[in-house]
């Protein structure tokens, strides 16, 4: 998660730690819509998937990441299928969704081509992404997630340990079977399951329990990591 580098060059540096994708994150971060164009722009270019998470379900923010070259958008705090609908009509071009269409523009790298078949790898391809940190979203999982064209269910394990009432006790057993919740009711719809955390412990056992797309740390983590450890390695 990119959560406070502005430069575009963090593309490149997670490009060159070979991710296969990163997520840029408006819901939190300092990012207005022209550094977001710059770093989207250099992903591509360098041949790494961008993504946002967006702030909230606007249509002039999801349209305006999508043409700017997000090839998927996150949405936060899904509670309830009117969420999910909303991002799905918001990001597909019709028939699927209300989608405008905007030429020359960097998610088609100023070159539609057969506009058709352009139109259809873009609904087909471009990640639609609920976010599950709510306790009410897991409780209404299986119908929030069915909604036709949503791809990925991933939970954010702190905010969901807060909405049970247990602040950043992810490991306590009511957030698990939530998490694990989340996991089975999307492999039984067909939606990848994924999580987002900092520890690779614990991704690790997520990843041999069901997870698929997995989200490891963010740029401020990275950060303090590595200067923490450095610090006590040389002090040592």
């Amino acid at each position: 998660m990119l959560q406070e580098m502005v430069n575009p060059t963090a593309a490149q540096i997670f490009k060159r730690a070979d991710f296969d994708f990163f997520m840029i994150d408006c819901e939190h971060g300092p990012y207005d819509q022209g550094t977001v164009r710059e770093i989207l722009r250099v992903a591509r270019l360098e041949g790494i998937c961008p993504l946002v998470r967006i702030r909230n379900l606007d249509y002039s923010l999801v349209a305006g990441y999508l043409d700017a070259g997000a090839m998927g958008l996150m949405l936060p705090r899904v509670e309830q299928v009117s969420d999910t609908e909303g991002l799905v009509s918001f990001m597909k071009y019709p028939p699927v969704g209300v989608r405008g269409l905007s030429s020359d523009a960097p998610h088609s790298d100023y070159n539609f081509g057969d506009l058709e078949e352009f139109i259809q790898i873009q609904n087909e391809d471009t990640l639609a992404i609920a976010q599950i940190e709510r306790r009410v979203a897991v409780e209404n999982l299986k119908e929030i997630i069915s909604v036709p064209g949503i791809d990925v269910a991933l939970v954010g394990p702190e905010d969901l340990s807060l909405s049970y009432g247990l602040p950043g006790q992810m490991d306590h057993p009511i957030v698990v079977e939530a998490i694990q919740k989340v996991i089975d009711i999307s492999i039984e719809v067909g939606v990848t399951p994924g999580i987002h955390m900092g520890s690779i412990e614990r991704l690790s056992q997520w990843s041999d329990r069901g997870m698929r797309m997995i989200m490891y740390n963010s740029d401020l983590g990275f950060l303090i990591e590595g200067a923490e450890s450095g610090v006590k390695a040389l002090r040592s």
